[in-house]
């Protein structure tokens, strides 16, 4: 290319906007900008261009024909450039009418949908695509560009934290689920080593408490009798109320399954906590839907006040 690294768009701005006003005062009035930022952008535009565009006369200066012909083709030159930007954010998705999130399954019981709740008062004209699935598989899907963002349990994720931006939400306890016929002892504390002979249901790995439950009965010290392994929590649920096993569950299931699914804390050696969050890419950080979804995000981590629920 034969344009000199010192023209830049910046330069090419408030060029058009001194010829405009026609004065470096009003020039960094309109810009807020200082006078000293307006005359170097301008000197050091002239040294790029290689010729001379103004003159002084006093402390004016006054544009030459040369600063004419160069206006026309900058304002050809930015406008273009802003088509070009508006036409590429647009074919990634960036800043259009739809948000695409995905979320664990877990999560649309309540915070999803507040979150939805929340983004369609700020922005009614935004159209939201969700998706749902396992913490891996989220993950994997906001790192291809499929998804805009996601809410995750960050607590059991590799994070590359240079290249994603987390919001974090709530921090969430685990707990031994059992069906509501179940002898189960509320009276203390759910010690695992207890349950070496009953047999568990469990998720699938790569959802957010699968590794939880691993390491859970590592600690515990025997393999449990896993009878069935499911891609969905409320397929897991299901068959926890229909007591075909025991299993590990966030306790942010509580409130729906309280009459049907009996839920006791873990003892110390098992305790474990998961921390949910919203997570999107940080080059995405200025997009004005992602800022909204942010904005929400922070909102409902102020309002949690009852654990274990309670906010990060």
């Amino acid at each position: 290319m034969k344009i000199d690294a010192e023209i830049t768009f910046r330069k090419l701005e408030i060029f058009m906007v001194f010829m405009e006003k026609g004065n470096i005062a009003r020039t960094a009035e309109a810009l807020g900008i200082s006078g000293v930022s307006v005359h170097r952008a301008l000197h050091t535009l002239e040294e790029g261009v290689r010729c001379p565009l103004f003159i002084h006369k006093g402390r004016n200066l006054v544009p030459l024909p040369a600063a004419n012909t160069l206006l026309e083709h900058s304002k050809e030159a930015v406008a273009l450039m802003v088509r070009g930007i508006a036409e590429t954010r647009q074919t990634a998705g960036v800043g259009q009418g739809r948000l695409r999130i995905g979320t664990l399954y877990s999560l649309t019981l309540e915070t999803v949908p507040r979150l939805i709740m929340g983004m369609k008062l700020r922005r009614p004209e935004l159209e939201m695509d969700l998706t749902m699935g396992s913490n891996q598989m989220l993950l994997n899907m906001l790192e291809d560009g499929v998804l805009d963002a996601i809410l995750i349990s960050i607590s059991e994720s590799e994070i590359d934290r240079n290249r994603l931006e987390v919001l974090p939400l709530f921090q969430d306890d685990i707990f031994l689920a059992a069906s509501s016929t179940f002898p189960l002892d509320t009276s203390k504390l759910a010690d695992l080593r207890e349950y070496h002979n009953e047999k568990f249901v469990s998720l699938a790995e790569g959802f957010a408490t699968y590794n939880g439950f691993q390491e859970a009965f590592h600690i515990a010290g025997f393999e449990p009798e896993i009878v069935t392994r499911v891609n969905d929590i409320f397929s897991m649920i299901s068959l926890v109320q229909a007591g075909v096993g025991l299993a590990l569950m966030p306790g942010r299931m509580k409130k729906v399954y309280e009459n049907s699914v009996q839920l006791l804390k873990l003892a110390d050696p098992y305790q474990m906590q998961q921390s949910i969050a919203i997570v999107f890419a940080r080059n995405r950080e200025h997009d004005p839907n992602l800022l909204a979804l942010a904005a929400e995000g922070r909102m409902y981590a102020r309002s949690f006040i009852d654990t274990p629920n309670a906010p990060l």
